[in-house]
């Protein structure tokens, strides 16, 4: 069901709900309903482009980890391919200078501190997860409760602190694909998705 979700969210208009089965399931027939979840969305990939060779709804329903991600992936990167597009004036991808130099100004006109450094996702100040809490906030003012955030450095305290950042982004409209170990191990890709959709948020831009 997670999967034809995400399917919706990046093509709006393309499930048949009556295609869907959702919960609860009766105890005889259960395991069948969800297997058919799984095979729609296998179809739904197909319908999209996808590359889905070798891969069907059992694969998913298994928690096949390489054949599902590999789906995942192609949604991603087909979401923030289309909003890197919508962000940009003249209909092709904006860099991710342009995305950080926004970042960046947006923080200060909203008072806060931190910017993103020279390095841009690579910065390991990223990893805090602080720098996108005061993004979401410069954003929507008061959105982040700072009495969650962690103020030491420790893995624990980084890892608190990148959940908060991406269940907070996640409330505020942006669709986030990174996992918060993404975060704290500032996995470049992954924090350029976090903030294009960010972007996309605070611009009032939608896939």
């Amino acid at each position: 069901i997670i999967l034809i979700q995400l399917f919706e969210k990046v093509y709006p208009g393309i499930v048949d709900q009556k295609r869907v089965n959702y919960p609860p399931w009766k105890a005889m027939g259960g395991e069948m309903k969800k297997i058919e979840n799984c095979n729609y969305a296998v179809a739904l990939a197909k319908q999209v482009g996808f590359s889905v060779v070798g891969i069907d709804g059992k694969n998913v329903y298994d928690k096949n980890k390489m054949l599902t991600l590999s789906v995942v992936w192609q949604l991603m990167r087909a979401y923030v391919l289309e909003i890197l597009r919508k962000l940009s004036q003249d209909g092709k991808p904006i860099s991710e200078a342009q995305i950080v130099a926004w970042v960046n100004t947006t923080l200060k006109n909203a008072g806060k501190h931190c910017q993103i450094g020279g390095s841009g996702f690579k910065d390991p100040a990223l990893g805090s997860g602080v720098i996108i809490l005061d993004l979401v906030d410069a954003i929507q003012p008061g959105s982040v409760d700072y009495g969650l955030v962690a103020g030491g450095d420790s893995p624990d305290d980084q890892l608190s602190n990148a959940k908060l950042a991406i269940s907070t982004a996640r409330r505020a409209g942006a669709v986030v694909f990174a996992l918060p170990e993404d975060v704290v191990e500032v996995k470049p890709k992954m924090m350029m998705t976090i903030f294009a959709s960010l972007m996309a948020v605070g611009l009032g831009v939608r896939k």
